[in-house]
């Protein structure tokens, strides 16, 4: 009953969210509310267990790194950025698209893909504006580029880390089996915007005519500040590449970069807490306490056992049904409890299929990861670019992203089908 209950209460909040009755922040939390108050979730499974509570190493993350890139504003280092990036896609509008999906995509890899949004979002602003160009269908196929990238590494997006866990993979595993088909899939993603983002490529002779007069090392304000920004920043994405070395969390490394910042630069405290997205993180508080309610009452772990039953002990089978209903499952719920719950059930099916079997690891990684792509609040980097618009009044509204990322989502796992099949299902 309570299972049934818990179940409701997030379809109406989903609900809420996608109709945008309310804003999504208090849908989030009057979830959030609900279910502590039919006890779905306790406090301490909400606020502090692993499993099931809020993800802290999430919200810190984005908080240490909203801190680091507002101090990064200030420098005048996202102008010149942008006039650059402008200036090398000759003001084409489609061309200004692949480069920005490119970049994106190969950050991604390397960092965690709300980091990359984070950084590339501020540029995305000024060379739209410089080329009057709407802002909404860059910063969209942004947040989908760093899910498709991501995807390539141990590192790239927080899923991952958990399979190579329990897996017992390293990152050298997810380059060779999962870098080729992310290579694709960038090429394949960037075709697609020529279509799907069509009416938003308008060219415009006279604003490019602007931006190639512009000097862009003279948008730089302070240039100390700025030397000093990028030297923190380049220590903090060392960190985080480095994390199967150092084992700092990223939220660790996140903090600790902003900490210095602040502490060694002239930036005042109220000057760079400025900058950071507070309703953007009680938003994830609140979608990560509901979807904890539905992993603690066993609602999504009847649904990923569900799927696994209907494989019956055949590995092409479960490997395409996994892949495909985590690509379901990961678009509306998150991804990250999502894996965590269903990596005990794929290592129990692993183990029965016995060699062969990690092709299942594969499938779940890229179901999970390529499947946040479908809706709004599918991955962290949405919600996170869909805040930063909201912020810049740019409006994207939880359809205006929809759909394309169901659009995107069907076709990249639908190439990513016969990749599974063809290379560790044949023969």
């Amino acid at each position: 009953m309570i299972a049934i209950a818990t179940l409701a209460i997030f379809i109406v909040a989903y609900v809420l969210i996608a109709t945008e009755r309310i804003h999504r922040t208090a849908a989030a939390l009057g979830g959030a509310a609900m279910m502590l108050l039919i006890h779905a979730v306790d406090g301490r499974a909400a606020f502090f267990a692993e499993r099931t509570g809020i993800d802290w190493n999430v919200i810190f993350l984005l908080l240490g790194m909203m801190i680091i890139v507002g101090v990064l504003r200030q420098t005048g280092v996202f102008e010149y950025l942008a006039i650059w990036a402008a200036k090398r896609a000759k003001g084409r509008p489609f061309r200004l698209m692949v480069m920005l999906i490119v970049i994106t995509a190969g950050a991604s890899a390397l960092l965690d893909n709300v980091t990359t949004v984070l950084l590339i979002a501020p540029v995305t602003f000024l060379v739209c504006d410089r080329l009057a160009l709407p802002a909404a269908p860059y910063l969209i196929a942004e947040a989908m580029a760093s899910n498709i990238g991501g995807t390539a590494t141990l590192v790239g997006d927080p899923p991952n880390i958990i399979i190579a866990s329990r897996a017992g993979l390293t990152f050298n595993d997810f380059l060779i089996h999962l870098a080729p088909l992310i290579i694709v899939l960038v090429a394949v993603f960037a075709g697609l915007c020529r279509w799907l983002f069509r009416d938003a490529f308008v060219y415009h002779p006279e604003r490019v005519a602007e931006v190639m007069e512009l000097n862009e090392r003279e948008a730089i304000r302070d240039r100390l500040l700025l030397w000093q920004s990028l030297g923190v920043l380049v220590v903090v994405i060392a960190a985080f590449v480095l994390h199967p070395v150092l084992h700092y969390e990223p939220a660790v490394v996140a903090l600790l970069g902003a900490g210095l910042l602040v502490a060694a630069t002239k930036v005042t405290t109220e000057e760079s807490l400025r900058e950071v997205e507070w309703s953007t993180l009680v938003f994830f508080m609140g979608l990560f306490v509901m979807v904890g309610a539905l992993v603690e009452t066993g609602v999504v772990g009847r649904l990923s056992q569900a799927a696994a039953s209907a494989t019956e002990g055949r590995l092409g089978l479960a490997t395409m049904v996994l892949l495909w209903a985590s690509t379901g499952l990961s678009a509306i719920i998150d991804n990250i409890p999502y894996v965590a719950t269903m990596s005990p059930i794929v290592a129990d099916l692993a183990h029965s299929f016995g060699p062969g079997s990690q092709v299942l690891w594969w499938a779940l990684a890229i179901g999970a990861d390529l499947g946040g792509n479908a809706t709004a609040v599918g991955a962290s980097a949405n919600v996170v670019i869909i805040g930063i618009a909201e912020r810049n009044g740019v409006k994207i509204s939880f359809w205006g992203f929809t759909k394309y990322g169901l659009v995107v989502t069907l076709v990249t796992v639908a190439v990513a089908t016969p990749y599974l099949w063809l290379r560790y299902l044949t023969g």
